[in-house]
């Protein structure tokens, strides 16, 4: 895994880093992330009051979700294991006046020190791209608090989006990055959903994500043969109830 046990791959943190610099260019590798990035901010603002709350955004990378949050009145940690993503988002945060704390972390070690700590939980095009999926929900289960909303999106492992999100977006039309996304690690919402059940999570939301790389326009929809997001709520427990 990399990073001495930790649940992480190496060469996908190199991948990244080596592009940190052009995170925030709305024309660059990471166009497709600006044109979903107003989608996936309403969605979590649709089933989670933002304003005030204590948010975690796992794998923020150049900090796009972060700030959007952070703008939106929300107190903001973004944690990631790519230095130079990190200071690219440390950086167009401190020009533009935006208060969010980046850490060097995976959300298996945050756990040691904030379990329970945080009001919503994102980990947006993560889970595809670590070598433990289930780990990484499990974690992400564990940082939230009892009633606390974690929400989650990813690439189905389908032949719709093998066709369209890899073979066209990377290799024909170069619109993502090539080696991007890789097939095998994608993963199918029936999966992502058992690992959060597994996680001791309850499934809120389940919501199509329609993205048109030509023209940028993106909504939610019924399909997830492509890309999808998932809400899940912590449920509060007994004991939890109790120790308040």
């Amino acid at each position: 895994m990399g990073h001495s046990g930790q649940n992480v791959d190496q060469e996908e943190i190199d991948r990244f880093g080596a592009m940190a610099h052009q995170w925030w260019q709305p024309e660059g590798p990471f166009k497709g992330l600006h044109d979903i990035n107003p989608v996936r901010l309403a969605y979590v603002a649709r089933h989670a009051e933002l304003s005030g709350r204590r948010v975690l955004d796992v794998g923020c990378g150049g900090g796009l979700l972060s700030e959007a949050m952070a703008r939106a009145g929300a107190r903001v940690t973004g944690i990631d294991m790519a230095p130079a993503a990190l200071a690219v988002a440390r950086q167009h945060a401190a020009q533009n006046g935006v208060n969010v704390d980046y850490r060097q972390a995976a959300a298996e070690t945050r756990v040691g020190t904030h379990a329970g700590a945080y009001d919503i939980v994102t980990c947006m095009e993560l889970v595809e791209h670590v070598p433990d999926p289930a780990a990484l929900v499990a974690a992400c289960a564990r940082l939230a608090r009892p009633g606390g909303r974690l929400f989650f999106a990813t690439v189905n492992r389908t032949l719709l989006s093998f066709l369209l999100v890899i073979l066209a977006a990377e290799y024909l039309l170069g619109i993502v990055h090539k080696g991007t996304h890789h097939y095998r690690k994608l993963v199918r919402p029936q999966e992502l959903i058992g690992w959060g059940r597994a996680a001791g999570l309850d499934l809120t939301d389940l919501s199509g994500l329609r993205y048109i790389p030509f023209t940028g326009q993106t909504r939610l929809c019924g399909s997830v043969r492509m890309n999808y997001l998932v809400c899940f709520e912590k449920p509060v427990t007994k004991k939890s109830a109790d120790a308040k």
